[in-house]
């Protein structure tokens, strides 16, 4: 069971009212996400829905030869499964991967979330917002990868994950960043370069750190002050706090 003062770390949680954090409590579940953890299989009924409360999730697409290709990342501000709202059999469109580890997340079963959904209210408000956000984002995302460069698509997801992780040094295999960028491994090590070269970054056995914030905002295309203010957006009504705010406070 949860603890009450332990759904803060989620913000879609966090900004509900207080009966109805006690009304869910007992149905939810407080974990940890190790690295590489795959959550949920696509084809596979879905059977838990996770709200992370730190890290960060990635929603991983496979292709016909095995190549995978991150098409979206789900952090604190939102939860992994709500294909429940939408896909009738209930099962995953994708793969979910933990590529940020947390010490925090909360599990709740899908069928509880189901009847939590129906009766409308706060969480059925604020999942609803955050699914139509996450389709705004990931057609920011098909956008950007279409049109923008690769270092600047890089500098982008590097500042997500800088906001998610709330930590300058995190874990970044060359191939998960091919998996995420949709490039070779050799671009991955040629773009890292240029950063790490410039002093935007240390790129070493698999850690980034990010050394220099405001310049790697520079060098990222519009895409993130986009997707960032999507995320904002989402809280409004409910939370003065959001990602643009942490992302203001590193500048």
């Amino acid at each position: 069971m949860a603890q009450a003062q332990s759904l803060s770390r989620n913000r879609l949680l966090a900004a509900l009212p207080v009966e109805d954090q006690q009304r869910l409590l007992p149905k939810i579940e407080v974990l940890s996400l190790p690295l590489r953890q795959i959550l949920h299989q696509p084809g596979e009924l879905i059977s838990h829905a996770y709200f992370p409360g730190g890290g960060f999730l990635s929603l991983l697409q496979s292709l016909q030869d095995g190549t995978m290709v991150e098409v979206a990342t789900i952090g604190r501000e939102g939860v992994a499964g709500i294909e429940v709202m939408t896909a009738p059999d209930g099962r995953a469109l994708t793969a979910t991967m933990v590529q940020g580890e947390t010490d925090t997340c909360y599990r709740i079963a899908t069928a509880d979330l189901a009847a939590e959904l129906k009766r409308g209210g706060a969480l059925a408000a604020l999942v609803s917002r955050y699914a139509r956000a996450a389709t705004a984002m990931a057609m920011q995302s098909t956008a950007c990868n279409a049109v923008h460069l690769v270092e600047h698509r890089f500098a982008r997801w590097l500042l997500m994950a800088h906001d998610r992780m709330e930590s300058d040094t995190f874990l970044l295999t060359q191939e998960f960043a091919a998996m995420m960028l949709g490039a070779s491994r050799p671009t991955v090590t040629l773009v890292a370069g240029v950063l790490q070269r410039s002093g935007l970054i240390d790129y070493h056995r698999g850690k980034i750190t990010i050394l220099d914030r405001p310049r790697l905002e520079s060098a990222s295309c519009e895409c993130y002050a986009v997707v960032t203010n999507i995320i904002a957006s989402v809280f409004e009504r409910d939370a003065p706090s959001g990602l643009g705010e942490h992302r203001q406070a590193r500048s």
